[in-house]
């Protein structure tokens, strides 16, 4: 099953708005996503990611909540595999 992870903007490269790309922190695990869907993004930001896309901004205490969800139900090691 796919699922879309929030992760922290640590820090975005490119100035055109559809080849920007940010590297997104996943609670340890740093991986590169486009930001062409959310142009308003900053560092800093949490977003959420599927397929290498980050797909909305969302608040920081919602995305550490999903990271405590994934970790009651073992997913954590799934996010290092394959994100």
């Amino acid at each position: 099953m796919c699922l879309a992870i929030p992760g922290k903007v640590v820090s975005i490269s490119g100035d055109d708005a559809l080849t920007r790309m940010g590297k997104i922190d996943f609670s340890g695990v740093i991986k590169l996503a486009s930001l062409a869907y959310v142009p308003e993004v900053r560092i800093g930001d949490y977003v959420i990611v599927h397929v290498g896309f980050a797909l909305s901004k969302v608040d920081e205490a919602e995305a550490q909540k999903v990271f405590e969800y994934l970790k009651q139900i073992g997913e954590l090691g799934e996010l290092e595999e394959r994100v």
